[in-house]
């Protein structure tokens, strides 16, 4: 079940779809694409130069949103019928395109490769390269277990805390998961990460296109977006995606 591609969902309320198109494009250095979908609801953030997307942003009809992962493959079928062999479940069918739940309850799809190679480019020191699942204690274990035996061509390594899983894709693929146990007992959701050189930099930066602070870690600061959604600034290697040695 090799991956050849990946994309990260912006997922976002229907009336706060604007802005959230208006903030991850200026936070991304990207330009919007045309919208699809029967409800007009799919946006992809194009990057310059003629590299290849790996951000999308969806509105969502109900619920605060959140992130999910697209898995690019050669044979949607295969790579669906693999996945519920571990746990998942078919949530919805849509010919090329497959939606899919896994065992704890996270939200992923299938979708054909069409020939996607070249990674985006680093953006004024930082890059929009990470999903990161919430996952409360008791299903942590196995979701753990179960990502890293869906993607066996992905390096599964142990985060840089106890409370932190990372699989790292091969090279070239422009998006990775971490896995983070939570503290308490919830439903499993989704955000997004972005690697940063200077986290206060980005932090200014992003806080003018109008985002606002959350709460800050040891190596990350949380911020949410205009349009209601968290995410993270991570200190982490905009180029490798790695946390840098000695920190």
């Amino acid at each position: 079940m090799t991956t050849r591609w990946t994309y990260a969902f912006v997922d976002r309320p229907v009336p706060r779809f604007a802005q959230a198109c208006e903030f991850w494009t200026g936070a991304t250095g990207t330009r919007l694409s045309d919208s699809r979908g029967e409800r007009r609801e799919f946006v992809t953030l194009v990057p310059p130069g003629g590299a290849d997307a790996c951000v999308k942003v969806q509105a969502v009809a109900s619920g605060p949103g959140g992130a999910h992962l697209d898995f690019c493959v050669d044979d949607v079928r295969k790579f669906a019928k693999g996945a519920q062999a571990l746990g998942a479940h078919v949530v919805a069918d849509q010919g090329t395109l497959v939606v899919l739940r896994s065992p704890a309850g996270q939200l992923f799809c299938a979708d054909p490769w069409r020939g996607q190679s070249t990674r985006p480019p680093v953006v004024r020191g930082t890059r929009l390269d990470q999903v990161c699942l919430d996952i409360p204690p008791s299903l942590y274990d196995a979701e753990v277990a179960f990502w890293a035996a869906l993607l066996p061509d992905w390096e599964s390594l142990s985060g840089s805390l106890p409370e932190f899983h990372v699989l790292k894709p091969p090279a070239g693929l422009p998006v990775r998961i971490l896995l983070q146990r939570l503290d308490e007992e919830r439903p499993v959701s989704a955000h997004l990460d972005l690697a940063c050189a200077d986290i206060a930099e980005t932090r200014a930066e992003h806080e003018r296109l109008g985002a606002e602070f959350v709460a800050e870690g040891s190596r990350w600061t949380v911020m949410r977006d205009p349009a209601g959604g968290t995410y993270c600034l991570t200190g982490r290697d905009p180029e490798t995606g790695g946390v840098p040695s000695g920190s």
